[in-house]
């Protein structure tokens, strides 16, 4: 596992500051990011609830720790059928009262893929992307979407759970952006240019 510090500590409530500061750590890939990290630190700042206490949209607007697994021996990374949303998308859930995003990452991991959470070298345990998303459907709420990269051997991949995911897919980064962008979470083709682009060592904007 990645041994990159991370910059957010919470032994019991989480701190704004910290998560503050997480949010500062993401370079916005274009005008849309800069804009949802505006927002997502005015809603952390105003002191709003952060965490989903009752399902599915209480309160309306909640903080998400998404996780985009990567296979770098192919060039393949792994998005999932969700059966709620109706859209393939990374695995991912939402943050619990106290529990550090990266926390998420890790208890997600194993409950949904049955795997440790790797952080991948190249973000450590820091999130490569924000978004803001209006939900679909009944019980529609906003997340506040953290997304993390992590690293695995896709041999090591041999189940996930079926009560959340209807399938898997290892797709690379062209055949991402060849899928249709309403079969896919609506940020998924920006999220897969900008991991291109910084994979490639590129720098944003």
């Amino acid at each position: 596992m990645a041994t990159t510090d991370h910059p957010f500590s919470a032994p019991d409530d989480q701190p704004r500051a910290g998560l503050l500061e997480l949010l500062r750590t993401i370079a916005p890939w274009d005008d849309l990011e800069r804009t949802h990290l505006e927002t997502a630190a005015q809603w952390i700042a105003g002191g709003a609830p952060l965490h989903r206490v009752r399902k599915p949209d209480v309160p309306p607007m909640h903080l998400v720790s998404y996780f985009v697994v990567l296979d770098t021996a192919h060039e393949r990374l792994l998005l999932v059928a969700h059966r709620e949303a109706g859209l393939w998308l990374p695995p991912g859930g939402h943050v619990e009262p106290g529990e550090d995003p990266w926390a998420t990452v890790a208890r997600e991991c194993e409950e949904e893929l049955g795997v440790e959470a790797v952080a991948s070298p190249l973000t450590g345990r820091r999130p490569l992307f924000l978004t803001v998303t209006r939900t679909r459907g009944q019980g529609a709420h906003t997340d506040v979407s953290l997304w993390y990269l992590l690293v695995t051997d896709p041999d090591a991949l041999t189940w996930y759970d079926p009560r959340e995911f209807r399938a898997i897919r290892w797709l690379t980064g062209d055949q991402v952006l060849d899928e249709p962008g309403e079969v896919l979470d609506p940020h998924m083709h920006r999220f897969t240019r900008k991991l291109q682009h910084t994979r490639a060592g590129g720098q944003h904007a």
